[in-house]
């Protein structure tokens, strides 16, 4: 049976808040800071310590659009103050304690939804191979309870996904700067958010820029045809990478993971919790 392609993209998009929110959420940035990490740091140190020690060229390869030099400020500098496993566990006790300041945990669907995204998610150590993020991530312990299940599992589905996104890139020669830029020229996200959390000098943006316009994909600041097209088929070929996790799930199964999706990834946009100031 071939997995509905627009019903795993919902899964994933409506839960996608509910992994999201450790990027922005204060719990984390307070946790990270009590190990002895600037944000910066912490937010690589916390996203790559799946790894291990993870040295920066290993997460300027696998993150793929972070300005090298701010990656470099951060590690390995962050493994002289501070632990792989004490910044995972710092993690998921950001998660866990900013996803029940809003009450997450009292949503009656939250053992239904776990279970349901848990089966996708387990999936995803099957089909490891090309895939270093999720690779890495699939090997860590699953926590105990639902609420931190739900978290670890849209974690799983979202760097599976995201490895099978790079992989698309790379194949359309298209680089992690371009990749910023595209994206902000679709004004699905703002500009300015993209410049301030990826690092990069005004003068390579502005070069990558003018080299999207030489190719024919931007105009002024906004997508050409081509440039649309392009996108489009980067976003199709990414969907089609994420469908071995989804497929562990029936067509129902799917369906009922993508309504329940919805309910915890608005309360999370709700309540506030992907707030972002420039």
């Amino acid at each position: 049976m071939m997995t509905d392609i627009r019903l795993a993209r919902q899964s994933w998009r409506r839960l996608e808040p509910v992994h999201g929110m450790i990027y922005f959420v204060p719990e984390a940035t307070e946790r990270y800071a009590a190990l002895g990490l600037e944000p910066h740091a912490g937010y690589f140190a916390s996203r790559g310590a799946a790894f291990g020690a993870a040295s920066p060229e290993l997460v300027i390869a696998t993150f793929y659009n972070f300005c090298p030099a701010l990656v470099r400020q951060a590690l390995p500098a962050a493994w002289d103050v501070t632990t792989p496993e004490k910044v995972i566990e710092a993690r998921l006790d950001a998660a866990d304690a900013a996803l029940r300041r809003v009450a997450i945990h009292e949503i009656p669907v939250l053992a239904e939804t776990a279970a349901l995204a848990r089966r996708a998610a387990e999936q995803v150590g099957e089909h490891v191979q090309g895939r270093p993020l999720a690779a890495a991530h699939a090997a860590l312990p699953w926590p105990d309870g639902p609420l931190l299940e739900l978290w670890h599992a849209q974690t799983l589905l979202r760097e599976f996904r995201g490895d099978g996104h790079v992989a698309a890139l790379l194949t359309e020669g298209v680089g992690g700067l371009e990749a910023l830029i595209l994206h902000g020229a679709t004004g699905q996200m703002p500009t300015i958010f993209l410049k301030v959390s990826r690092g990069w000098p005004e003068e390579q943006w502005a070069a990558a820029e003018e080299g999207l316009r030489e190719r024919g994909l931007l105009e002024g600041d906004g997508l050409t045809e081509e440039g649309r097209a392009l996108r489009q088929r980067i976003e199709d070929r990414t969907d089609e990478l994420a469908l071995p996790a989804y497929a562990a799930l029936s067509e129902e199964e799917l369906a009922r993971l993508a309504e329940l999706a919805r309910i915890f990834g608005r309360a999370v946009v709700d309540a506030g919790l992907l707030t972002f100031s420039a």
